[in-house]
């Protein structure tokens, strides 16, 4: 508690009866004068996020706030992936700013269409990540031998960040064939899919071109929301 702030411990208002209740950060919950309990909603359990005693510690935590933390778990570890790209381009900031825009994109659709935002995010931030690989080896950064070195590179950051195994493969997968996709691709392979195509279509020079954007639009857009950002963006 040495290092506590003043913000540490406060107070909040009961929700049956009006009292004031005082709160340190790290108490799960407390029960008012008037017998409610309340739960901390700004729940900080510090060291007990990672200490096998927390339980033991603070009692039992409730589910809500295991969720709550388990979703902070994954925000932060998406900033990591995120990190990790960009330390990979290094200098390389169109790469870098490529793969930020993909991700940007790939927010907005998951919001509305759903998918699972660590493997989208995930695998956004790295679907490009065999570029330099393929050109070291082959001479040529062309889809096909980055789709090839991507997953290798992609696996080894995934792995550095102790991302779950089941999570690892799937954003591995759309890594290794993001730019071929087959005929029955899960949501979230397909969110990336476009995502990268509405970045594609500007860079590439091809929006200018409103018939051959239309055709790409009616082949490779599938959710509705992927295709309303295309046709706002390209179409208007």
């Amino acid at each position: 508690m040495r290092y506590w702030k003043p913000g540490d411990i406060f107070e909040t208002q009961c929700p049956k009866c009006g009292a004031k209740v005082e709160f340190f950060k790290d108490e799960v919950k407390r029960r008012c004068r008037c017998g409610h309990e309340i739960v901390n909603s700004r729940l900080d359990l510090g060291c007990a996020q990672w200490c096998p005693y927390a339980e033991q510690c603070l009692g039992a935590v409730p589910e809500e706030v295991k969720a709550r933390q388990k979703a902070e778990e994954k925000n932060l570890l998406r900033e990591r992936i995120a990190l990790e790209m960009k330390k990979y381009f290094g200098t390389d900031f169109k790469r870098m700013n490529h793969a930020l825009k993909v991700a940007r994109f790939a927010e907005q659709i998951l919001k509305s269409e759903g998918g699972n935002p660590l493997v989208v995010l995930g695998a956004a931030y790295l679907h490009d990540i065999g570029i330099h690989e393929a050109e070291k080896k082959h001479g040529r950064p062309s889809g096909h031998f980055q789709e090839i070195e991507g997953p290798p590179v992609a696996r080894e950051i995934l792995k550095k960040l102790a991302v779950e195994p089941e999570i690892a493969e799937e954003i591995c997968d759309i890594v290794g064939h993001h730019h071929s996709p087959g005929e029955n691709e899960s949501l979230n392979f397909q969110i990336v899919f476009e995502s990268d195509w509405l970045v594609n279509i500007e860079e590439k020079g091809l929006s200018q071109d409103r018939a051959k954007v239309q055709e790409i639009v009616q082949k490779a857009f599938k959710t509705v929301t992927g295709k309303r950002l295309a046709e706002e963006r390209y179409l208007a």
